[in-house]
């Protein structure tokens, strides 16, 4: 007899097959005290083994791409950070611990100072404890964490996934991926959304799964069946075998446009976009000139990268967000240690504040890369809470010479005040990923917030209403660039608050594309009215799914 559990739809599709489950963690070390009196010896294996480490996850994210990439770079910095590493020799000289022992120590002092400073550096924890894992497995030398590799397709079934592994999940043989932990936005959705896996996170009951046994899932409805009928399973596993395509141009029935952009963090993430035909990119991360150094990129650096991305496509716009340093992305060279709550601390355009010159060197550069590529270049600031910050950003752009400027609109208080923050700003992007969780005050990486932590909390799109309202005023665009976007069931509702662009990972255009082409602006804006007309984001949701199931229903969705 089948049993359906719930949890939060974060990558849609729908997957069936035999569960393998993530197998136990690596052990917590047992031999504390150093035997030998050669405490130096110790400290060289600790280094050896970190550095291992960070070599083998570097190498990951040469090979991936994208926000993947952008992870992986970050989780291998992790691996050689002073604050880990450090600690830990410091561990083994003082208290002459073993090189595991001091290491697990370590990460465990650091993981919970991070988990009190509040998301979304405590996201960071996480990462903190997987490479931990990795370190001590090299060291006493056992398999390193990571996901199962059997010799069959597989859902995977797991508490929770770290970036490294998430990153590297092959969608042709991992059907589909079920965990009991996470959140509508954690890096664990983000990435199966981005390689275009079905994901269902916070699923309650979850942790019951045992390996072999055949489950279902429907990421689109945010539900997974154990021990479904046989004529389901097959009816899901034919459906996912057909593959969309994307044609180039988003537009709802009665022919009202709606550009389908792409998110893109580096080059490799560009060629991507361009492949699943890309009308143009909506966000263009810059975080990847800058991550894993000490000292800023030269302008001449930045101009090379930025035109390998912005020569993919020419005649089209790709919107350059300027670099979205501190919280989860501190860098020496900007911010600044010590915060006691960097969430809401100096980040985004923040920075500019005390380091203006960072911001004015990457403007020249984009500006001299827009010059000598044929790219339709708007450029963007991250975390504008006010139309003072707007018109102080867009003036700063000015005299660079790059005359389309505009903000994300991702503090609460740039959306109720949008009519002001677009007297300045020529457009607005929709980052709703920390808009959410600035709305709702809930950590994205917690299961048991998943229901607040979604694009789907009527809070959330009466902002996306204010801030549409208010560039109607200015006759600005609106769109959107978190991952809300590539949610198909909630892009008709967001075309019917106003929004006139999303971007996404380019995985999900092609399904986005399809439910948009099914309805025409009226049904947009009275989906809108529905999803606003309750109190429940899952009500919401449920209300919208009932009123196009048939669209959705024979889209697989």
């Amino acid at each position: 007899m089948s049993t359906t559990l719930t949890g939060a739809p974060v990558s849609p599709g729908r997957a069936a097959g035999p569960a393998v489950t993530m197998p136990d963690p690596v052990p917590e070390p047992r031999t504390s005290r150093l035997a030998g009196t050669d405490v130096e010896t110790a400290v060289e294996r600790l280094g050896e083994a970190a550095r291992s480490v960070r070599d083998e996850l570097t190498e990951r994210a040469a090979a991936a791409t994208g926000t993947a990439a952008d992870l992986l770079a970050v989780t291998a910095a992790m691996a050689a950070d002073p604050a880990l590493v450090s600690d830990a020799e410091r561990r083994i000289r003082v208290d002459r611990l073993t090189p595991e022992r001091a290491i697990w120590d370590a990460a465990r002092g650091l993981a919970r100072q991070l988990e009190k400073i509040g998301p979304p550096l405590s996201e960071r924890a996480r990462d903190v404890r997987d490479v931990r894992d990795r370190i001590v497995a090299e060291l006493i030398g056992v398999r390193p964490p990571g996901v199962p590799r059997p010799d069959h397709p597989f859902v995977l079934v797991a508490d929770d996934l770290a970036p490294a592994d998430t990153a590297t999940l092959d969608p042709e043989v991992v059907l589909g991926v079920v965990t009991s932990g996470g959140g509508p936005t954690s890096h664990t959705a983000i990435l199966a959304r981005a390689l275009g896996i079905p994901a269902v996170v916070a699923v309650r009951g979850a942790e019951q799964i045992v390996d072999g046994e055949i489950i279902l899932l429907d990421g689109g409805a945010g539900v997974v069946v154990r021990a479904p009928d046989p004529a389901t399973v097959a009816a899901a596993q034919q459906r996912e075998a057909a593959r969309r395509a994307f044609d180039g141009t988003g537009r709802t029935a009665d022919g009202t446009r709606v550009e389908l952009l792409a998110n893109v963090a580096d080059p490799a993430g560009a060629q991507a976009a361009t492949e699943a035909h890309a009308e143009g990119v909506g966000l263009f991360r810059t975080e990847f000139c800058f991550l894993g150094r000490s000292a800023e990129p030269a302008v001449s650096e930045q101009v090379a990268a930025y035109r390998r991305v912005l020569a993919s496509f020419p005649g089209r716009k790709v919107v350059v967000r300027t670099l979205d340093a501190g919280a989860d992305k501190p860098l020496p060279f900007v911010t600044s240690d010590g915060e006691p709550n960097p969430a809401l601390g100096v980040r985004g355009l923040r920075t500019a504040v005390r380091r203006p010159a960072v911001l004015d060197r990457q403007l020249q550069a984009i500006a001299t890369a827009a010059d000598a590529e044929n790219a339709d270049v708007w450029v963007m600031a991250p975390m504008v809470s006010t139309a003072a910050e707007a018109a102080e950003f867009v003036a700063a752009c000015a005299r660079h010479g790059l005359s389309t400027a505009g903000v994300m609109i991702e503090v609460p208080a740039a959306a109720l005040r949008a009519a002001s923050v677009f007297e300045h700003a020529a457009f607005g992007s929709l980052g709703t990923n920390d808009l959410v969780q600035y709305t709702m005050a809930a950590d994205r990486m917690l299961g048991d917030l998943a229901t607040l932590s979604t694009p789907w909390q009527p809070a959330v799109l009466d902002l996306v209403r204010a801030t549409c309202d208010g560039a109607a005023v200015h006759g600005r665009p609106v769109g959107v660039c978190g991952e809300a976007a590539a949610d198909a069931t909630l892009a008709p509702v967001l075309v019917g608050l106003g929004v006139r662009s999303l971007s996404m990972t380019p995985r999900a255009l092609a399904d986005v594309a399809a439910v948009l082409a099914r309805v025409d602006l009226d049904e947009c804006r009275r989906l809108a009215d529905l999803a606003l007309a309750v109190d429940d984001p899952i009500a919401a949701r449920s209300a919208v799914r009932d009123a196009i199931r048939p669209v959705l229903t024979d889209l697989g969705l």
